[in-house]
C-alpha cells in the first residue's frame, strides 16, 4: 500500500469561512455526542439503580471532569505545536511533537491511572460523598481510572490530528465510542448470557470497553492507512522525550487546561447562591443550565477550531489569515450561537418543559432565560478570541481574563447584590461578566503583544530533508 503523502496545509488556503465551517462541524457534533453519552448513561443509572447509583456516578464524573480539564489543556499544546510545524512545512518537528507527546500522554495516563485506583476511596470521602453512595461510586469510579490509558491516548491523537488539519478522523472513531457505549451499558448494567450483572460497575464497564475498542480501531485505521504522522519503526527515535515540547506542553497545557477548571469551580459556586432560594428556583436554574450546556457547545467548538486554523497560518507566516481567522471566527460563533438562542426562546416553555413538570418552575426558568441566555453570544466571542491568541503561545492572559470575569466579577456582583435584589442579582451576573470577559479579550487581541507569543523556545524552520512537500 502506498503511503498516504503529507497534505498540503489546507487550514491555510482557500475559503476561511467555508473551511472554518466544516471543520468546525465535526468538533461541534463531538460535543453533542458526548453530552448526548453522558445523559443516557445517567438515565439508565438513575432509572433502573436508584438515587445512590446516580450519587455515586455524578460524585466520581466530577473528579472524572477535574483530570480531563488538565488533560484537555495539554492535548491542545498538542495541537498547537502540530499545527505550526505543518503550517511551517516541518514534518520532522511534527513527528517529535508527536513522539514526545505520545511517550508523555502514556506514562502520565499510566500514573494517573495506578493513583487514582489506589485512592478512589479517600477521594469520595474527601468530597464527602454520601455514605450509601460511596460503595457504588468506589466500584465505579476505579473501572473509569482503569480507562484513563484509552482517554488519554485517544484525546492526544484526536487533538494530534486536528492539528494537522482533520477534525473529521477523530469524529468517526468518537461515533463509535459512543455507539459503544450506549449500546454496552444496559448489557454490563443488568447482563445477559455470559455477561454477569454488574450494576453501576458495569456502566463504567461499557465506557472502558468503548474507549479501549475505539482508541484500537483509531490507530490500526492510521497506520493500515499509512498516514504521514504515524511513527515507523525506524523512527522510533521520536518517542524519546524532547525536553523543550516536554516543557511547552506542561506549561502552556495547564493553563488551558486550568480554564476549564475556573468555569466549573465558578458554577458550583453559583449553585451554592441559588440554592437558598428553594427547590422550585434550584429546580429552574438547573434546567436552564441544561439549555445552557447546548448552547455554550458552538463556542467550544469554533474556539478549538480557529486555534487549529490559527496555528497553521501562525507557523506559515500568515498573519492576515489568522486575522481573518478571528473574525470569521466571532461571525460564526454569533451565528451558531445566535440560531439555538433563537430556538430555545421560540420554544421557551415546551424547552424548559423536558426538564420540568411545575409550571411555577417553568415560569421561573423563562425568566431566567430572559436575562441570561443572550450572554452566551457574547461570552463566546472570549473562547474565539482566546482560541485565536493561544495559538501562539500566549496562554496565560486568556486564563486570568477568564478568572477575573468569573472570580472577579461574576460571583462577588451576585453575592453583592443578593440582598437588594434578591435571585435576580444571579442572573444578572452573568451577562455583567460577559461584558467584562469580552472587553478584557477584545482589548488584548487589539492591543496585547500575544503575537510575540512562542510555543517553543526557538521558533519554528523547515529543515529541507523533513520538510512537507508542496503538493
Amino acid at each position: 500500500m502506498t503511503a498516504q503523502p503529507p497534505p498540503r496545509p489546507a487550514l491555510t488556503e482557500g475559503a476561511i469561512f467555508r473551511t472554518l465551517f466544516f471543520f468546525s462541524l465535526p468538533l461541534l457534533a463531538g460535543n453533542a455526542l458526548q453530552s448526548l453519552n453522558g445523559s443516557v448513561n445517567a438515565g439508565w443509572i438513575g432509572n433502573y439503580l436508584g438515587d445512590a447509583a446516580l450519587a455515586a456516578s455524578s460524585n466520581a464524573n466530577a473528579i472524572l471532569f477535574l483530570l480531563i480539564g488538565v488533560m484537555f489543556g495539554m492535548s491542545l499544546a498538542t495541537t498547537i505545536l502540530v499545527g505550526q510545524s505543518m503550517g511551517a512545512k516541518n514534518l520532522e518537528q511534527a513527528k517529535r511533537v508527536i513522539g514526545t507527546s505520545a511517550t508523555f500522554f502514556c506514562m502520565l495516563s499510566m500514573l494517573v491511572a495506578a493513583l487514582g485506583f489506589i485512592i478512589s476511596p479517600r477521594l469520595l470521602a474527601w468530597m464527602q460523598t454520601p455514605a450509601d453512595a460511596i460503595p457504588f461510586a468506589t466500584a465505579y469510579l476505579r473501572i473509569i481510572f482503569l480507562g484513563i490509558p484509552f482517554l488519554y491516548l485517544y484525546s492526544f491523537i484526536a487533538m494530534a490530528l486536528r492539528g494537522a488539519g482533520d477534525s473529521k478522523t477523530p469524529f468517526y472513531f468518537l461515533v463509535l465510542s459512543v455507539g459503544l457505549d450506549i449500546a454496552l451499558n444496559p448489557l454490563f448494567i443488568f447482563g445477559w448470557g455470559p455477561v454477569p450483572r454488574m450494576g453501576i460497575a458495569g456502566s463504567a464497564t461499557a465506557t472502558l470497553i468503548a474507549q479501549a475498542v475505539s482508541l484500537s480501531a483509531l490507530l490500526f485505521h492510521l497506520y493500515r492507512s499509512q498516514h504521514f504522522l504515524r511513527i515507523q519503526r525506524h523512527e522510533l527515535h521520536y518517542l524519546r522525550v524532547d525536553p523543550t515540547i516536554l516543557r511547552s506542553l506542561i506549561a502552556k497545557g495547564i493553563p488551558m487546561g486550568l480554564q476549564m477548571i475556573v468555569v466549573s469551580s465558578s458554577m458550583i459556586a453559583m449553585i451554592s447562591m441559588v440554592n437558598p432560594f428553594g427547590s422550585r428556583t434550584t429546580a429552574a436554574y438547573g434546567a436552564c443550565f441544561q439549555l445552557w450546556s447546548y448552547i455554550q457547545m458552538p463556542a467550544f467548538a469554533v474556539g478549538q477550531a480557529v486555534s487549529s486554523m490559527a496555528a497553521q497560518n501562525i507557523g506559515a507566516r500568515k498573519w492576515g489569515r489568522v486575522n481573518s481567522v478571528a473574525l470569521n471566527g466571532v461571525a460564526f460563533n454569533f451565528l451558531l450561537s445566535g440560531t439555538l438562542i433563537l430556538l430555545v426562546l421560540l420554544l421557551h416553555r415546551p424547552a424548559l418543559a423536558l426538564f420540568l413538570k411545575d409550571g411555577a418552575a417553568i415560569d421561573i426558568g423563562e425568566h431566567i432565560n430572559a436575562i441570561v441566555i443572550g450572554s452566551f453570544a457574547v461570552f463566546g466571542v472570549t473562547f474565539v478570541l482566546s482560541g485565536v491568541v493561544r495559538a501562539t503561545g500566549a496562554v496565560l492572559p486568556p486564563l486570568l481574563f477568564l478568572f477575573i470575569s468569573m472570580w472577579g466579577v461574576r460571583i462577588p456582583f451576585a453575592h453583592h447584590f443578593l440582598g437588594r435584589f434578591g435571585a435576580d442579582a444571579i442572573w444578572w451576573s452573568f451577562p455583567v461578566s460577559s461584558l467584562f470577559s469580552l472587553t478584557f479579550s477584545v482589548g488584548y487581541y487589539r492591543f496585547g503583544r500575544w503575537r510575540e507569543a512562542h510555543m517553543l523556545a526557538h521558533p519554528l524552520a523547515p529543515e529541507p530533508a523533513a520538510a512537507i512537500a508542496e503538493g
